[in-house]
């Protein structure tokens, strides 16, 4: 399986919160379902220095890069527009 680093950056208007909120729920049902498939590693929510959400990290695996364009294709926080812009990384875990 190769592992991806996701880093989705919210848009910054006035409404980016309220839209970050009203997909939230289906953002953390698509986590469970992609935990449940062995898909998710970790995640979570990138803050402000005063504890606001500013954006996601997430590191995921798949067999192939067809199967994260997929889920990427589906995402709430991109299908939304939560997310102003992303970038996906190859991304190696340390084995410590």
């Amino acid at each position: 399986m190769a592992t991806y680093l996701i880093i989705g950056r919210d848009g910054t208007d006035e409404n980016a919160l309220e839209r970050r909120m009203s997909h939230r729920s289906d953002h953390l049902a698509g986590a469970k379902a992609l935990k449940e498939g062995g898909h998710f590693i970790l995640g979570g929510a990138m803050l402000t220095e005063d504890g606001q959400m500013k954006g996601s990290a997430l590191v995921v695996s798949f067999e192939d890069p067809a199967d994260l364009n997929a889920w990427l294709d589906q995402e709430p926080y991109i299908a939304g527009k939560v997310w102003a812009s992303y970038e996906v990384f190859p991304f190696k875990i340390a084995d410590v």
